[in-house]
């Protein structure tokens, strides 16, 4: 297995496996994109724009990119154990990949009531020339009370597989 940078975001790669793992948080500079709700297999009642970002090393995070998630929330209370359908896109310096699925609701009163916490494992429905398709997976912190001293934002592991043979291309 190596490790490496492709474009600053972290990236370990073994055979036809890659891995990149970055942070989002929600950002006014950033609205979200439209278009990327309008293809979201549901109708979206949440929209979020935000920046992606990798640790820099020196504690600090440098932004690496852009992405818009879109959910359908319909339970206000924000229940444990509800079901949120979840479609988002990323713009990183490989690529854009898009990926749909569901979100977990996992607490709601943790580390205080009206913060939401929710996880998630989603399928890659889009992804740059070179690669065939994966997975991504998020850990999420939800804000909608804009709680002071939480922010709206995810980690995120995105697994893909890169295409072999003549006519693959390279990131």
């Amino acid at each position: 297995m190596s490790q490496g940078q492709a474009g600053a975001t972290v990236r370990l790669q073994s055979g036809t496996e890659w891995v990149y793992a970055f942070r989002s948080q929600e950002d006014a500079a950033t609205p979200p994109d439209e278009a990327v709700c309008a293809a979201a297999p549901f109708t979206p009642t949440v929209k979020l724009g935000a920046g992606l970002y990798v640790p820099a090393g020196d504690g600090t995070y440098e932004r690496v990119g852009s992405a818009t998630a879109c959910f359908r929330l319909t339970d206000r209370a924000f229940t444990p154990g509800t079901q949120v359908p979840f479609y988002a896109r990323f713009l990183l310096p490989v690529g854009a990949f898009a990926a749909a699925g569901e979100c977990t609701l996992v607490s709601n009163d943790q580390p205080q009531a009206g913060v939401v916490l929710a996880g998630g494992a989603l399928k890659l429905v889009e992804v740059p020339a070179g690669f065939a398709g994966g997975m991504l997976s998020n850990l999420s912190v939800f804000n909608p009370l804009k709680l002071p001293g939480f922010a709206t934002g995810s980690y995120y592991t995105l697994y893909a597989f890169r295409k072999e043979g003549p006519g693959a291309s390279s990131p």
